[in-house]
C-alpha cells in the first residue's frame, strides 16, 4: 500500500460553492421617480374602472399598488367590490404601459442608482431583485425606462397585485429564489434596500438585513429608530453600498445588531 498520497491526487479538486446571496431592491424613490406618471395612471385607471374622475389619489407611503386601490376607491366614495381590485390592476396595467414613453422624460433615476446595480451584479453569487408595492408589470417598466432592468430577476420579486404584507412578500420572494436558484434565502443572506420606515418593517419581520437609503420621505432618524441596520444617505458611492451588502451577508454576521 503506497502511503503519503492524498486520497484525491490525481483528480482536479473542487471549487467550493459560492455562498448566495438575494439582494431585492425597492424601487420607487430608491432606484426611480416617477410619481407624475404614475398618478396621471392612477387617474386613467379610476376613471375606467368606476366611469368617474378620480378626485382624491390616497398616498403611497410604500404601500402596496392593491391597499392604494382599496383606500383610493374609499376615499372617493366608492365602495369596494369583489371585481374591483383584478379590474383597476388590469387598467393601471394598460395605462401604465401607455405612458412608458413618458417615464424618462418627466420622471428621473436616483443618484447612483444604475451604478450600485452594477456593483451589486459583481458580488459573488449574488442574486438580485424586487421587493416592491409596485404591480409587476409597471416595476418592468419603471426600472427598464432607464436602463435599470439588465441586472434584475423579475421572475423571483415580490409585487404590489399580490395582496400580503410587504413582510410577507419578502418571504414569498425568498421562496421564489430558492426554488429557482435551490439555495435557500434567510435572514443572513438576504439584503433589503429601500427609502420607507414601512420597508425596514418588513425586514424586521420579514427576515433580512436592511440598508436604508435616505432618498425618499423618511429620515436618517427615522429609519434609524425603526430598525435599519444601515443608513445611507442616498446609492451614489456604490462601493459603500458594496460593503453594506457584504457586512449584512458575511458568514456570522447577526441581523439587527447595527
Amino acid at each position: 500500500m503506497i502511503t503519503g498520497v492524498p486520497a484525491h491526487a490525481g483528480r482536479t479538486p473542487r471549487r467550493p460553492a459560492i455562498d448566495r446571496r438575494l439582494v431585492l431592491w425597492n424601487i420607487d424613490l430608491t432606484l426611480v421617480d416617477v410619481t407624475i406618471v404614475t398618478r396621471d395612471a392612477y387617474a386613467e385607471a379610476f376613471r375606467q374602472v368606476t366611469g368617474r374622475p378620480l378626485v382624491k389619489l390616497a398616498p403611497a407611503m410604500g404601500r402596496p399598488d392593491s391597499e392604494i386601490i382599496f383606500e383610493t376607491l374609499a376615499v372617493n366614495g366608492i365602495v369596494a367590490e369583489d371585481e374591483h381590485l383584478p379590474a383597476f390592476i388590469a387598467a393601471l396595467t394598460t395605462a401604465f404601459a401607455a405612458r412608458r414613453k413618458r417615464l424618462d422624460r418627466e420622471g428621473r433615476m436616483m443618484p447612483g442608482a444604475k451604478d450600485a446595480l452594477k456593483a451589486v451584479a459583481r458580488l459573488d453569487g449574488v442574486v438580485q431583485s424586487v421587493l416592491t408595492g409596485t404591480i409587476k408589470g409597471n416595476a418592468v417598466h419603471k426600472l427598464a425606462a432607464f436602463g435599470l432592468d439588465k441586472h434584475v430577476d423579475f421572475e423571483i420579486g415580490g409585487y404590489g397585485e399580490e395582496v400580503y404584507p410587504k413582510a410577507t412578500l419578502l418571504q414569498v420572494a425568498q421562496g421564489r429564489a430558492k426554488q429557482k436558484y435551490g439555495c435557500a434565502f434567510t435572514a443572513a443572506n438576504t439584503v433589503l434596500i429601500g427609502d420607507s420606515t414601512r420597508d425596514v418593517q418588513a425586514a424586521r419581520i420579514g427576515g433580512a438585513g436592511m440598508i436604508a437609503v435616505a432618498t425618499g420621505r423618511s429620515t436618517p432618524a427615522e429609519l434609524t429608530e425603526a430598525g435599519a441596520d444601515i443608513v445611507l444617505r442616498d446609492l451614489a458611492n456604490p462601493s459603500e453600498v458594496v460593503a453594506a451588502i457584504a457586512r449584512l451577508t458575511a458568514a456570522g454576521t447577526q441581523v439587527g445588531t447595527g
